[in-house]
């Protein structure tokens, strides 16, 4: 795997693509849901564990979730690379790079849920994830066949997004039961 050089200047025809705004709003949002009221509820609880401790600890892993959810893909003509933001590369290995000559095939592999995922296979027959989270995926696929003789007719996204509004709606629902699950702690506190 060739890691990804920050260093080495994009020519101008390069294309970022982060990860969708839906997807990021909506698993940040799940994040909060999920992890704010812990705090409030400790310290209504006199749990063993310190609402401050609880706080920094949910705060620091909010970073990671946000550092993960900045992944971007850059195509330009020699290649693709995937890279995180540098305040975040050293917890994400950094990303990788291939360069299109060496992309020899597009493997696709089952995931635990059902869904399918695909894999650029390098010269070094290594496993490169296609990232299939990403704003304007299908540019993405046009790019690939247009640098590679690759087929992407049959690969569509990992998730649509009608499922992430779906979860969506749901985390709002949830934000308005931790609304009333903080008001209610911090009444008994």
């Amino acid at each position: 795997m060739v890691e990804y050089s920050p260093s080495a200047a994009a020519p101008p025809e390069t294309q970022v693509f982060h990860i969708s705004p839906l997807i990021r709003l909506t698993l940040l949002l799940l994040y909060l849901a999920l992890m704010g009221p812990l705090p409030f509820l400790a310290q209504a609880t006199d749990a063993a564990v310190s609402p401050m401790v609880l706080a920094v600890g949910i705060g620091l892993g909010g970073l990671g979730i946000y550092g993960a959810l900045g992944q971007q893909v850059e195509v330009d003509s020699n290649g693709i690379r995937v890279a995180y933001p540098v305040w975040i590369r050293w917890l994400f290995r950094g990303g990788w790079q291939l360069p299109w000559h060496e992309a020899q095939a597009l493997k696709p592999r089952s995931t635990g849920q059902g869904g399918i995922v695909y894999y650029f296979v390098g010269a070094d027959q290594q496993a490169y994830l296609l990232p299939m989270r990403v704003a304007g995926f299908a540019r993405l696929l046009g790019l690939v066949e247009t640098y590679t003789d690759l087929d992407t007719q049959d690969i569509k996204p990992l998730a649509q997004p009608w499922m992430y509004f779906i979860l969506l709606g749901f985390t709002l629902l949830l934000l308005l039961v931790d609304g009333w699950t903080i008001t209610t702690a911090l009444q008994m506190g």
